[in-house]
């Protein structure tokens, strides 16, 4: 990430919108997301004119996610709205990132501090002016209106700084006639990173040190943090230097290579591999790094990890068994850990329980499945894919694909949100250009934010879309069993869609012979994207899925709400 200090400053004074622009360039942010509104035109101009990228989107949840997206492979992302219907619109998409620790700015237009006087009834507000903001102050971890020239610029540094250090969405609001102004006074910025308490770090240190060395199996099992703070290459050299097997959590997958000789799979309690699961288990020292325990993640509560033997460590707080400390940063816990350079005394010969990557074999004549689908898929992807999952067997059937090098897994595996894949791949595909991006959805979270493709298209982006067909939200078919009309959706010719957009090419898929061809050419092309129209039997589903549906269905139809599943 490029440094956080301010660049070289003119001796012109610097405005509200200026200044702002410069900030986000010092957080290494290069793209801004959105659409534009009256109350946001003038920011969106001063946008364009600078070296920041601005790229439209169809809608602003599509931006939100897309935004998120960004953030989660380059470290920090950011979009631009208008004044509630733009910005309230986006916040299921900006919920999801708050949920998932993605650091995205939102800003938003207002309407001027000089219109609001004897409070009339401007065009796009709710109740009052704060409406608004008080609904961000709920989905993000810090924000601000820049309302006052005196405390404007400051404010534009605390917030930015808290989405850096904590990993979450914050919120600026800047009403429309204070984009141009420039304040008299233009105090230093001021920048302090939080250390740890020694102390407490260096007994927590030395506690988990101790259990290692003593384990007779210890584990580390990775989570999302890992990858929001940059840690995966430390991550690495303690399980290399400790001896210590890795394990991720389906929201952490693909936070190391998954060819590393010390990586086991996916923990997903009883929905992973049983050796996995097992391995994991019986473990006498389980180091969980920027782990986040989900019901997904716990594989809807059905694993059985033993909390006194486990050493919690995230962001936000770190337990050794009944032991917590406080005020010790996730990054220098791992960093002090690898100095000490505990060994783990693991078994001489051990073998650890690693499914191996067979041979495709091609049956061109069979019905494509879904499990076909990601094994042949599996072959194709190579260093540097990214693949983004959406929701419902999209995720759980793509959690058997094994990322290698610097491949990325991105998904909103913890939130579940449909409708995340495509604008996400607009997202990846903007941050990491020139790099292969497979997006994998389902044909009712397509429905909803697949007209995304339309910015694939004008961007000249080349990813690979997977719509898998079922003809409706396959998941709570499964989850609510019976012939229930609200399961089903209008069938569409996703493979039609690049005519109406005028780029982009489709391919109608039913066989296994007709997938690889779809595939091998769509990886091919270089300057447009593809949509691959996958149809699917009804009751087609990953072993995952069945897992899933079999541990949830009681759940469901005893009335209890359950996550947005497709």
């Amino acid at each position: 990430m490029a440094s956080t200090q301010p660049g070289s400053r003119s001796n012109e004074r610097p405005t509200v919108g200026a200044y702002l622009i410069r900030r986000l360039q010092d957080y290494g942010i290069k793209d801004v997301f959105g659409i534009p509104g009256d109350y946001v035109l003038a920011l969106y101009a001063m946008l364009e004119k600078s070296p920041l990228n601005t790229i439209g989107c169809t809608r602003e949840d599509c931006a939100g996610f897309a935004a998120d997206a960004y953030a989660r492979v380059h470290g920090m992302g950011a979009l631009c709205v208008t004044y509630c219907v733009g910005g309230l619109s986006v916040c299921n998409a900006i919920a999801g990132a708050y949920a998932e620790k993605s650091p995205v700015v939102v800003i938003s237009g207002s309407p001027g501090l000089n219109e609001r006087i004897h409070n009339p009834l401007l065009h796009h507000m709710v109740r009052n002016w704060r409406t608004q903001f008080d609904v961000f102050s709920k989905l993000c971890v810090a924000g601000s209106e820049l309302n006052d020239p005196l405390t404007s610029f400051r404010e534009i540094d605390r917030v930015l700084a808290a989405c850096h250090r904590y990993k979450r969405p914050v919120y600026l609001e800047i009403p429309r006639d204070m984009v141009h102004v420039a304040p008299e006074i233009s105090p230093e910025y001021q920048h302090t990173e939080p250390r740890s308490n020694a102390a407490a770090l260096n007994e927590a240190v030395k506690e988990t040190a101790a259990r290692i060395l003593k384990a007779r199996q210890p584990v580390l099992l990775l989570g999302v943090e890992v990858h929001r703070f940059g840690l995966q290459d430390e991550a690495v050299r303690l399980a290399e230097q400790a001896g210590i097997p890795m394990v991720a959590t389906m929201l952490g997958k693909g936070v190391v290579s998954e060819t590393h000789p010390l990586y086991l799979g996916l923990y997903e309690g009883a929905l992973g591999s049983r050796a996995v699961t097992e391995y994991v288990e019986g473990s006498d020292c389980v180091l969980m790094l920027g782990t986040f325990m989900t019901d997904i993640n716990l594989g809807i509560y059905t694993a059985q990890l033993d909390i006194t033997q486990c050493i919690y460590v995230t962001s936000e707080q770190l337990r050794i068994r009944h032991h917590h400390y406080h005020d010790v940063r996730l990054d220098e816990f791992v960093h002090e850990l690898i100095c000490f350079a505990p060994k783990a005394t693991v078994p001489t010969g051990k073998v650890f329980p690693r499914v191996g990557k067979s041979k495709f074999v091609l049956q061109p004549d069979a019905p494509i499945t879904i499990a076909r689908l990601i094994e042949r898929l599996d072959e194709q992807i190579e260093d540097g894919t990214i693949v983004i999952a959406d929701i419902g067997d999209a995720l759980f059937a793509a959690t058997e694909l094994q990322t290698c090098g610097k491949t990325e897994f991105v998904s909103p595996a913890y939130y579940t949100s449909m409708g995340f894949a495509v604008p996400a791949a607009l997202g990846v595909a903007i941050a990491r250009r020139g790099e292969r991006v497979v997006a994998i959805v389902g044909d009712g979270a397509f429905q909803m934010t697949g007209m995304e493709v339309s910015n694939l298209v004008r961007h000249k982006i080349p990813a690979v879309v997977i719509v898998l067909n079922n003809g409706g939200y396959g998941t709570e078919r499964l989850l609510h069993p019976g012939d229930w009309e609200f399961n089903e959706i209008q069938p569409w010719r996703y493979h039609k869609l690049p005519f109406l957009v005028r780029g982009g090419v489709g391919y109608e898929v039913r066989t296994e012979a007709e997938f690889d061809r779809a595939l091998t050419a769509a990886w091919f092309q270089k300057s447009e994207p593809s949509i691959l129209n996958v149809y699917l039997d009804r009751q087609d589903r990953s072993r995952a899925l069945g897992y899933l549906a079999e541990a949830m269905s009681q759940t469901v139809t005893g009335g209890t709400a359950t996550c947005d599943v497709e």
